[in-house]
């Protein structure tokens, strides 16, 4: 290997770990918040690259149908939450269960995009709301459960979704055009203008994340949430609308994942699945606490992974999933066992 190999494979890995660093950063919002180990997000990121790939096509998303079904089961609990005298919060449930997805409706069918930009738009409408509607079904019921059950839970979900999946967009991968197609030249190493919109959209989605838990009333409270979720529920903020939030950002970013890395790769029904993965084991190095961390651990498993890729291409995952072992086992001479709150 000499430096100029080196270096294409140091490229690759950034940009594949930009990739995973997004989802690292949803992974550790939701555990924080919800307890949630959500194994699911990497189906969210095949959702979003194929629903884009469908609308180029010229075809109404199915994933349009399935926010639609969720958004009117989700109505239907809350109208039996209601009727047994519970606390029902409407603004939330319309915004979540019946404006986006008829909002994305109603953009589909009467006016289909044929740009880029407006097909990009529509794909982030139709899959951001169906993150807090898998949490107000699957999830909400069961908050005060034991992370186990939940991650019990995660693992039935992910099999659900990827069986939806298969069914929506069939076997066959889909692929969508790159966000530039500008090629050049840098000290003799080539860059694409793909891999400079992936580094520059996740740069600009993390500064945006630190800004929004900073500086905003929202993000300060999901912050609470995330510190001591009892504390946070005694001091006027819901919990259960931090929840909806955490599922959003995390639908909204997986979506966003999936149109910057469906240019690079074929992507099929169950192509998130492993993405997803790589991305916890960014998470776990991050200890599903550490935001800095779970960058740091993602940019290690990207070029972990192209370098082994030149090394050792038919063990790549293998060395790349390996990797959590040690972290594992550091972490658990280092930590000391709590109790759950309950």
């Amino acid at each position: 290997m000499d430096l100029q190999i080196a270096l294409l494979l140091g490229q690759d890995g950034i940009v594949n770990g930009a990739i995973y660093a997004l989802l690292a950063l949803t992974l550790v919002l939701v555990f924080s918040v919800t307890r949630v180990i959500f194994i699911p997000q990497g189906e969210l990121v095949a959702f979003g690259a194929l629903t884009l790939a469908a609308m180029q096509l010229g075809k109404t998303p199915p994933t349009l149908w399935l926010a639609l079904a969720l958004g009117a089961v989700a109505i239907a609990a809350e109208v039996w939450r209601g009727a047994r005298g519970r606390t029902v919060d409407w603004g939330g449930t319309l915004l979540w269960c019946a404006v986006l997805p008829l909002a994305a409706l109603g953009w589909a069918l009467l006016a289909p995009p044929t740009s880029m930009p407006a097909q990009v738009a529509l794909t982030l409408l139709i899959c951001t709301p169906i993150g807090p509607l898998l949490y107000r079904l699957a999830y909400r019921p069961l908050a005060h459960a034991t992370v186990l059950m939940l991650l019990i839970v995660s693992v039935a979900l992910h099999g659900v979704m990827m069986g939806l999946g298969l069914w929506f967009f069939g076997a066959e991968g889909s692929r969508t055009p790159a966000f530039s197609d500008a090629r050049f030249d840098l000290a003799g190493i080539p860059f694409t203008g793909q891999a400079l919109v992936v580094m520059g959209v996740t740069a600009a989605l993390m500064a945006l994340m630190f800004l929004f838990f900073e500086r905003s009333i929202v993000g300060k409270a999901l912050r609470a949430t995330a510190m001591n979720r009892t504390g946070a529920r005694l001091m006027g903020i819901p919990t259960e609308l931090a929840g909806d939030l955490s599922f959003a950002l995390a639908a909204l970013i997986g979506a966003v994942s999936g149109l910057l890395i469906a240019p690079i790769t074929t992507i099929y029904f169950d192509t998130g699945f492993l993405i997803g993965l790589k991305g916890f084991v960014a998470a776990i190095i991050g200890a599903l606490a550490s935001y800095p961390l779970a960058v740091a651990g993602a940019l290690l498993v990207g070029l972990l992974e192209a370098f082994s890729s030149f090394w050792a291409s038919a063990f790549k995952e293998v060395i790349v999933f390996t990797l959590i072992i040690p972290v594992l086992w550091w972490r658990s001479l280092h930590t000391h066992h709590v109790e759950e709150d309950e």
